[in-house]
């Protein structure tokens, strides 16, 4: 079996990468392309980093088990499948489901700091990069942080102006002009995505799976 071409994105918090990712998927079956998500590999809460206020901070790279996941994804890259648990928000670790995560011709690596994993980034075959302007991806995060997490907009605000921010301006951005695709996502119209996907999907079935 030929190598799998590996696919690395990345993009700040409401650059729209779930919603790229969903439209991109539905272009493939399931023996196609295989997804692994950075978040999955969230290090356990009482060894996650915290500010000078107490907060916890999510967004930073040592937040995550970098070294699993490019255990996992070298594993993948051998034909072979793996387990993990998935990483759900306010959801208990010992109820999380346990995932199986197959290889395939196609891998995708996906999270905010995927580029920023020296080793993980050398494994990447194309890099995409997802973009926004602030005020957009701003708009995003509060709409789901309040629908989906119940935060309120303070609590919101100071994560983004403490964390989310200066992460993206130290972990996400440095690496934006060495991907391959840079994907700008400011639109509000889903037809946007759903057509960048479909060319690319179109792409990489003429380049990758016609030698599979």
């Amino acid at each position: 079996m030929n190598k799998p071409f590996v696919i690395g994105i990345a993009g700040g918090s409401g650059s729209g990468k779930t919603f790229f990712l969903n439209c991109f998927l539905h272009h493939f079956t399931d023996d196609q392309v295989s997804l692994i998500s950075q978040d999955d590999y969230y290090r356990p809460i009482e060894d996650q980093p915290r500010d000078e206020n107490g907060w916890v901070n999510f967004d930073l790279p040592e937040c995550i088990e970098d070294e699993k996941l490019l255990n996992d994804l070298s594993i993948l890259l051998r034909g072979q499948s793996v387990q993990k648990k998935e990483y759900t928000f306010n959801v208990d670790k010992e109820k999380a489901k346990m995932l199986t995560i197959k290889s395939a011709p196609i891998i995708i690596v996906e999270g905010l700091f995927v580029f920023h994993y020296a080793k993980l980034a050398s494994l990447f075959d194309m890099k995409i990069f997802l973009d926004a302007d602030e005020e957009i991806t701003l708009n995003r995060r509060l709409k789901r942080d309040i629908r989906e997490r119940g935060y309120d907009h303070d609590m919101i605000m100071y994560q983004w102006t403490n964390h989310v921010l200066p992460a993206y301006n130290s972990y996400l951005l440095p690496y934006k002009d060495s991907a391959d695709k840079i994907i700008i996502n400011n639109s509000h119209v889903a037809d946007d995505i759903i057509e960048v996907t479909k060319e690319l999907a179109t792409e990489l079935k003429d380049s990758v799976l016609i030698d599979y």
